[in-house]
């Protein structure tokens, strides 16, 4: 029985053949040098990895507060302070920044460590304070 007459396999074959040379088709230099990139990186033990620069999306303090905060600081569970409530924040403002804002990252009372924004920094976490404290 010869296959190459059969015509299903002439189909395959002819799809992948035109499928191939679609691909390709496009020869800047722009095209490949996507087609030829490398899809990882290599770390000999023993040598200094390169230091490759992530780009970290910038985030407001609104947006943290959204995502974090707000479930408490919008209503006063269990006693937070209430966002823009100037009586809410004035026992907490007079003991002073610091130690506000160590109570923010660290935790206190109720208020978990960094209100489980892992990822933010101290200086987001300060930011965020202060979007609290500034009244409506």
């Amino acid at each position: 029985m010869d296959l190459c007459l059969r015509p299903w396999l002439i189909a395959i074959c002819s799809s992948l053949c035109f499928s191939t040379a679609t691909i390709a088709a496009d020869m800047t230099a722009s095209a490949i040098n996507d087609r030829i990139k490398p899809i990882g990186n290599v770390h000999i033990e023993g040598t200094t990895p390169p230091i490759v620069a992530v780009a970290v999306p910038s985030r407001t303090s609104q947006a943290i507060y959204d995502q974090y905060c707000a479930s408490c600081h919008n209503s006063g569970l269990m006693g937070a302070p209430k966002k823009g409530d100037a009586d809410d924040w004035a026992a907490r403002v007079s003991q002073g920044d610091a130690v506000l804002a160590e109570h923010a990252i660290k935790g206190f009372n109720a208020m978990p460590a960094k209100g489980t924004c892992m990822d933010c920094s101290d200086e987001e976490i300060v930011a965020v304070i202060n979007y609290m404290i500034k009244p409506n």
